[in-house]
């Protein structure tokens, strides 16, 4: 290591493309901090990026609100001696920086130095890999690219860090990016502040591995904003200011451990249940893969340290990969919906009424082939190429209010040919509406198909491609986007062995939602979702022995019980008891991804409250006294 320097000050003002527009201004103006990032690049965003640039335009590629935040902050960050790092360059890094420098000179600050960092953009060099034996396979599906039918209109790889540590070494007030990982916005900025050595870590140094690590972890945390300080909470109800909640910052030390806070006075709070929550959000395995390391997330500790501060340390760090991710968007065809309101009784037969008359097929046949629906499509009389099918049952017996009596039919068709989707479906729902069952109406007025994208997430060589760093003032040049090749060393952590769990008769059990015992956090990996639940402590000293029980009651046929759609999927349990947690990895329940999945719930940002609203089976003791009542909310 070098010489030992305070911990740098990193603070978050976006989690995606369209967050709060003043928490740049927010975290410049509420207390001290040395560098401000954002993340922009949702998985979703690459491809809405894509599109905007296909219609031209200012701005295309990139995301412009991070200009607009610029405007309000860039002087003041230059007085202050705050570097700005930022991954808003999407798919034209340059373009947005050339945008940032125009908005410089005409304020007055031509003195501001901007870098950019290209190479994440793989489109030029596509047909190029799969010529040298790049399948390009799916990480979900393991299907080969060529299969989809559709050219790819974005290709990016996810980048390591020493782009971003480079170009602040070289002088730069502001650096630009394109897909790097998430995290590598506060690994970058952390690794030059402190000197760290990336090679050194590659060469086996544990102290540089564990402190890039660190990094990375602390990154994980704040990169999705206000998530780290209640956002999306569990335990919403017990957060203070969530009308408005304050951005995170994390202040990571030599040594790669980190106090997760936020300015003081602002909404929101940072706790140890907070920082858990996002520790377990969009994770797979314990150990977490990034291009400058990987991060053993079943050896972290947290404390809370009070006042807003949780301190996370005792992250042990591995080698990266040798292949680096890659996110490729392709135009999948269209796609059309029509939702018919189904109100009072016989709801199936109305439903089935409707579909046959619509499609040709029985509600019997959508329920058994769901979600299959390439083959609900072949049985159907729509010449289309997916027929989806969803029978929401929301209305309640003896309703008083209209709301209270209504279900909805929400029927779905794609299809490469936008006319296939439009007025022979349409069509066949207008001309029934005076012919099929009482009370029929749709929620909207029919409408043409829209197009809708493909996720396909992939991997390449990291040797394969190439990071180009660019400063005002500095001939540009080449650092490694990241990976590791050769002779792996041992693992850095050992999964603890399982506990010894008690026995408990379920005659002795009260029935109880899930979420009286756990926490959840869920999003989306691609075409997979993930779970992470957490035991909280309810200061009852019963923490552990609640998570010993839950540890032996999760299994992946409970999920399944849990979740009856996730019954024909591949279902993952990851046990993090450093955490009090278990992270669920459920294949293929998104389909293709967000993009293109038919799910009501497409980025699986509620399956975690889904699941914590199912009644289970407690031990009567270990139920806490703040437990959730059982009421109409949650039966």
């Amino acid at each position: 290591m070098s010489e030992t320097k305070r911990p740098v000050r990193i603070a978050n003002c976006s989690g995606f493309f369209g967050d709060r527009l003043a928490a740049a201004k927010e975290q410049v103006e509420g207390g001290a901090i040395d560098v401000l990032t954002g993340d922009w690049l949702a998985e979703l965003t690459m491809l809405i990026l894509a599109r905007q640039r296909l219609k031209g335009g200012e701005g295309s590629g990139w995301a412009t609100t991070f200009g607009k935040q610029m405007e309000q902050v860039l002087g003041t960050c230059l007085e202050r001696g705050i570097k700005i790092v930022s991954n808003a360059g999407g798919l034209d890094p340059k373009g947005c920086a050339d945008a940032i420098r125009a908005k410089a000179d005409e304020a007055g600050l031509g003195h501001v130095k901007i870098a950019y960092i290209t190479g994440d953009d793989l489109m030029p060099n596509l047909s190029e890999l799969r010529g040298d034996g790049e399948p390009l396979l799916n990480l979900d599906t393991g299907e080969d690219l060529a299969a989809i039918g559709f050219d790819p209109l974005t290709a990016n790889a996810y980048i390591g860090a020493r782009g971003i540590t480079a170009a602040l070494a070289a002088g730069a007030d502001v650096v630009i990016t394109g897909r790097v990982t998430d995290a590598a916005l506060a690994i970058g900025p952390a690794a030059w502040w402190h000197g760290w050595d990336y090679d050194a870590a590659l060469s086996g140094d544990t102290d540089q591995l564990d402190a890039l690590a660190g990094a990375l972890v602390a990154g994980h945390v704040i990169e999705c904003g206000t998530q780290a300080t209640g956002g999306n909470y569990s335990f919403f109800q017990d957060v203070p200011g969530l009308e408005h909640p304050g951005f995170p910052i994390a202040e990571v030390a030599a040594d790669g451990s980190t106090v997760i806070t936020k300015h003081e006075g602002t909404g929101g709070e940072v706790s140890v249940g907070t920082v858990t929550a996002q520790l377990l959000y969009e994770i797979g395995a314990p150990a977490y893969l990034n291009p400058d390391v990987t991060a053993r997330f079943d050896s972290i500790k947290i404390h809370d340290l009070g006042s807003d501060r949780v301190q996370i340390d005792r992250v042990r760090g591995e080698v990266p990969p040798s292949r680096l991710k890659v996110a490729i968007n392709t135009l999948g065809g269209f796609r059309n919906t029509a939702t018919l309101v189904l109100t009072g009784l016989n709801v199936q037969a109305k439903a089935d009424l409707a579909l046959r008359t619509v499609a040709g097929v029985s509600l019997q046949d959508a329920l058994e082939y769901y979600p299959e629906p390439t083959t609900l499509a072949k049985m159907s009389t729509l010449n289309v190429s997916e027929l989806d099918v969803q029978l929401l049952r929301t209305g309640q017996r003896n309703p008083t209010m209209l709301a209270e009596a209504q279900s909805f039919l929400r029927i779905t068709v794609k299809d490469a040919d936008p006319k296939k989707v439009g007025r022979p479906f349409t069509s066949a729902i207008i001309e029934s509406a005076l012919a099929t069952y009482p009370g029929m109406f749709p929620t909207a007025p029919p409408a043409q198909g829209t197009p809708f994208g493909v996720y396909w997430p992939t991997t390449v060589e990291a040797s394969r491609v190439s990071t180009t760093v660019h400063v005002d003032g500095v001939e540009p040049f080449e650092v490694s986007p990241g990976g590791f090749s050769g002779e792996r060393p041992s693992l850095n952590v050992n999964q603890p062995p399982a506990a010894t769990y008690r026995e408990v008769p379920e005659a002795s059990a009260a029935l109880v939602p899930l979420g009286a015992l756990v926490g959840a956090r869920s999003g989306d990996k691609g075409g997979a979702a993930n779970v992470g639940f957490w035991v909280p402590d309810f200061n009852d000293g019963l923490a552990e022995l609640r998570y010993s029980w839950f540890e032996a009651w999760l299994t992946a046929d409970r999920v399944r019980d849990l979740l009856p759609e996730a019954d024909p999927l591949g279902v993952d349990l990851y046990r993090l008891p450093n955490l009090r947690a278990i992270n669920v990895v459920i294949h293929g329940l998104l389909g293709r991804g967000v993009a293109e999945t038919n799910r009501l719930d497409p980025q699986a940002k509620g399956l975690g409250e889904q699941f914590r609203a199912r009644l289970i089976r407690l031990p009567s003791d270990l139920i806490p006294e703040i437990a959730l009542p059982l009421s109409e909310d949650v039966v």
